[in-house]
């Protein structure tokens, strides 16, 4: 099976931030980037403050769900912190669910 950015963003869809209940690390506005070279992805993604003590617990989440994909032979997830994470990034639906509509 081909796997592509779709199927990717898809699997990074069910991994939630463990401090925000409920939303994705994709409704966050949390993925940068998603690169799919064969059967080797490439995640660029962030955190909402560059302290935050859950970092490389979501980025190993993040891996987890990737290398679930059919077709995924490594993921790599790298966090980044450029740009700045900024509440304008998330989806509607989770500004809506925190207020920022």
């Amino acid at each position: 099976m081909v796997v592509t950015k779709e199927d990717v963003l898809n699997a990074l869809g069910a991994v939630n931030d463990p401090e925000i209940p409920g939303l994705s690390i994709v409704d966050l506005g949390l993925v940068y980037g998603v690169d799919v070279e064969g059967g080797k992805v490439n995640v660029k993604m962030t955190v909402t403050a560059p302290g935050c003590p859950m970092a490389h617990f979501m980025a190993q989440m993040a891996k987890q769900a990737v290398e679930k994909l059919e077709g995924v032979a490594e993921a790599n997830v790298d966090v980044v912190f450029e740009p700045p994470w900024n509440p304008n990034m998330m989806s509607d639906k989770a500004k809506k669910q925190l207020g920022f509509d």
